[in-house]
């Protein structure tokens, strides 16, 4: 997928987020995995750790060596969306108090990655948007 795909669909997402609530937790966090996923293939198509033809469905099942590259370069992020990813096993897919606080959680985590993709975005220049 293209650069510009990820970035308008993690846009569309947060958008949406927007007219949640805490209480909303389950749809909030699932979202933050979403738009947060979009970011994450951001970060690693522009330091060229995956093609654009290839995407990454969750961190988890990067193969190894993808993974380990991706600690290595990308240590913020990958914990960021880690930490998404198991906010929503145990709140999305399962029943643990505390969902609101985990949907904040989970939004700020989502800022990390949002905000670890725009600086790279920067930090290379517009044309690698293409």
């Amino acid at each position: 997928m293209k650069l510009q795909h990820h970035l308008l669909k993690a846009e569309r997402i947060e958008r949406s987020l927007k007219r949640c609530s805490a209480a909303d937790y389950e749809t909030i966090i699932e979202g933050a995995m979403l738009a947060g996923t979009h970011w994450f293939n951001m970060l690693l198509h522009l330091l060229q750790l995956m093609p654009l033809d290839s995407d990454a469905m969750h961190a988890e099942f990067l193969a190894m060596g993808e993974r380990r590259k991706a600690r290595l370069l990308l240590p913020d992020a990958l914990d960021a969306l880690d930490a998404i990813e198991h906010l929503r096993t145990i709140h999305v897919r399962g029943d643990m108090p505390g969902g609101e606080q985990a949907a904040l959680s989970a939004l700020d985590r989502l800022a990390e990655l949002r905000n670890g993709a725009l600086r790279e975005v920067g930090r290379l220049g517009v044309g690698q948007m293409d």
